[in-house]
């Protein structure tokens, strides 16, 4: 048999080698088409398996932060809630008592800071014993009272109603008890009667009760719907001193003989960043070398 007669497949291309197969080939397996395996590539860890937390002794705990602490507590509850086995748990619960324990240490240290630095307890001016918050109690109604009758010829109150409100007619008397004690003019507005008076002051609920500033555009909503006299004659109190420029919003909680003491959110240095104090650089670290 002559070359020319050799079977096709025998024979190649110059472009490609008789062992490689043709692109469009399908890949063969088998015993002489071995092919080697592709190296497996390692499964990413699964953040919801589960695990047992590798708890340190007392000794290194005792030198975490809290946060890492809490983190701690956590896994290993979740752990024992899977689990449930006595060991599991019973190692949950000795995290928690750690945790305890040094929450109780802390009150106790806090309970000497507190005697050091009588400043920073409130029951320097918020005494618990009935007799002397009665005494209190009287101390800031008269204060309050002696304050808002002085002002009583710049300001007065209007409370904007409609016929129809039911809670109206509840408020007003309200309003003037105040006017009763402080002296000061009260106004009844009907916004149904005076449409325009209500667009003006933005009032879109009845009752509502504002302190105006006379010969001023300025004003204040003390209370929106019914509200007692005391809380009525404490917001009057705070806006009133706001208004004319005694506090700083910061201060609107501050009650009255509360300045310069323990509630006046200003009394050891400013609060933010917006503060004067703060931007002029004036604020002293009272605790400044108190460590050292």
């Amino acid at each position: 048999m002559s070359l020319s007669a050799a079977p096709a497949f025998a024979q190649g291309t110059a472009s490609r080698p008789l062992s490689e197969p043709a692109p469009d080939a399908p890949r063969k397996q088998g015993y002489w088409w071995y092919e080697a395996p592709k190296p497996s590539t390692p499964a990413e860890d699964d953040p919801e398996a589960l695990h047992k937390p590798a708890i340190p002794p007392m000794a290194e705990l005792a030198t975490w932060t809290p946060p890492k602490i809490r983190k701690l507590i956590e896994q290993q509850r979740d752990y024992a809630a899977t689990v449930l086995t006595v060991d599991a748990v019973t190692d949950f619960w000795r995290l928690q008592d750690f945790a305890r324990r040094k929450a109780r240490a802390f009150a106790g240290v806090t309970q000497l800071a507190m005697l050091q630095n009588p400043e920073l307890n409130s029951k320097s001016a918020n005494p618990m014993v009935g007799d002397a918050r009665s005494e209190l109690t009287a101390q800031k109604d008269a204060i309050r009272r002696s304050y808002l009758r002085a002002h009583a010829g710049e300001f007065a109150l209007v409370m904007f109603s409609r016929s129809t409100c039911g809670y109206c007619r509840v408020q007003w008397p309200i309003v003037q008890r105040f006017q009763e004690e402080m002296g000061w003019q009260v106004t009844l507005m009907d916004v149904d009667r005076r449409p325009e008076v209500s667009q003006r002051f933005g009032v879109e609920i009845t009752p509502t009760t504002m302190v105006i500033r006379r010969g001023s555009a300025q004003r204040m909503t003390i209370a929106s719907g019914v509200e007692a006299y005391p809380n009525l004659a404490q917001m009057a109190y705070q806006a009133v001193r706001l208004l004319r420029g005694d506090i700083r919003p910061e201060q609107f909680l501050t009650g009255p003989g509360e300045d310069d003491g323990f509630f006046d959110a200003l009394a050891n240095g400013p609060v933010s960043a917006t503060d004067p104090r703060a931007l002029g650089g004036d604020l002293v670290d009272a605790n400044a070398g108190r460590d050292q």
